[in-house]
């Protein structure tokens, strides 16, 4: 069940009288309940932050048109968030992380974990390689989209 499912199922609760929802799928069993008038699961989004304001030109300098930064874009391929949560490398607190840098993956193998509204989801290797780089710390929050590890 993706993310924009389950945050329309936690507003038709939260607007309702329904004071608890049990949906299952195939992809798995979501189970609502709301206590006290407020949702009791959901999810907070990551926080977004803006980009550096650059200096004024001088007045005599002509106006120039705006250079938007471009992200920079390691060689191999990029393995990307498909969800929104917090990244995680091990299954548990203190156990070996899923990769390292340089271990030799295949597709298919899990790479690391991301939790979503207490959902523990494994992310697995889109393409077979060698990680070359890991780009997002242990519990740190994580969008879609975001790339997480670089396989050459």
């Amino acid at each position: 069940m993706d993310l924009r499912k389950l945050k329309t199922l936690i507003d038709l609760v939260s607007d309702s009288n329904v004071s608890e929802l049990e949906i299952t799928e195939a992809e798995g069993k979501v189970r609502i309940v709301k206590g006290g008038g407020a949702v009791v699961q959901g999810y907070a989004p990551a926080p977004v932050y803006a980009a550096p304001v650059a200096a004024a030109a001088p007045a005599s300098a002509p106006a120039a048109a705006p250079v938007a930064a471009e992200p920079v874009v390691d060689a191999g391929h990029t393995v990307k968030s498909p969800m929104v949560g917090t990244f995680y490398r091990s299954s548990a607190p203190g156990a070996k992380p899923f990769v390292e840098v340089g271990d030799s993956i295949k597709v298919g193998e899990t790479i690391c974990i991301i939790e979503a509204m207490k959902i523990l989801n494994e992310i697995e290797a889109d393409k077979s390689g060698t990680v070359t780089k890991i780009l997002s710390d242990n519990g740190q929050a994580v969008e879609y989209g975001q790339p997480l590890f670089i396989i050459e």
